[in-house]
């Protein structure tokens, strides 16, 4: 049987906790892979390193950010059946409407792309006598998105393209019925250029 990971600072980890949660197959009942739940010090050091890849990140402009989101969407685009099968394997959707809930996924990662015409600030002069005023867009720093069961790419993806487009970095808690669809997005958020640390997966 498969033992999943988390995933942190651009690798998979092993949990350290000896608790785990058994992922099924819906479809047969089958447990499929054991998945280990983080324990608070485990989530502490996700953070930790969260923190420190983050600065880079919003350092980073934001059409550099913006290209590592244009070569994740094609990432997504050409492993879009390994997505869809794991999407169905551990949530029991069949697979045509497993591709659309990666479709609607990747739907919100193509808007992403656009991040540098999204994050300009705004400036308006003569507001009052004497008064500009002025906007600008920053990173809030390390968010936390935890997703339900019911849409294993699409939600995470809806959580994670802004929130990194923008400069942010994210500790991602996917639903323990449904995890390896957001463990096998950060590897191709990896892959398409985004820094280690920047995205951790942490069950």
């Amino acid at each position: 049987m498969e033992e999943l990971s988390h995933w942190i600072d651009g690798k998979e980890v092993k949990g350290t906790s000896g608790r785990f949660s058994d992922v099924y197959n819906p479809a047969t009942g089958e447990v499929i892979a054991r998945l280990p739940l983080a324990t608070p010090a485990e989530l502490d050091a996700a953070v930790r390193s969260a923190e420190k890849a983050q600065v880079a990140w919003a350092a980073t402009n934001p059409q550099r950010r913006a290209r590592v989101m244009m070569k994740f969407g094609q990432l997504i685009i050409d492993n879009m059946e390994k997505l869809a099968e794991i999407v169905s394997r551990e949530h029991g959707k069949t697979l045509p409407d497993a591709r659309g809930d990666v479709q609607r996924g990747l739907e919100v990662i193509e808007v992403c792309m656009g991040a540098p015409a999204m994050l300009k600030g705004e400036f308006t002069d003569n507001a009052g006598p004497g008064i500009d005023l002025y906007s600008m867009r920053q990173p809030l720093g390390v968010v936390a998105g935890i997703t339900p069961f019911n849409f294993p790419a699409m939600i995470p993806l809806w959580k994670m393209g802004p929130a990194l487009s923008a400069g942010n970095a994210m500790i991602l808690k996917p639903s323990e019925r449904v995890p390896s669809t957001s463990l096998m997005l950060a590897k191709l958020a990896q892959e398409a250029g985004l820094p280690d640390g920047v995205l951790q997966v942490v069950n």
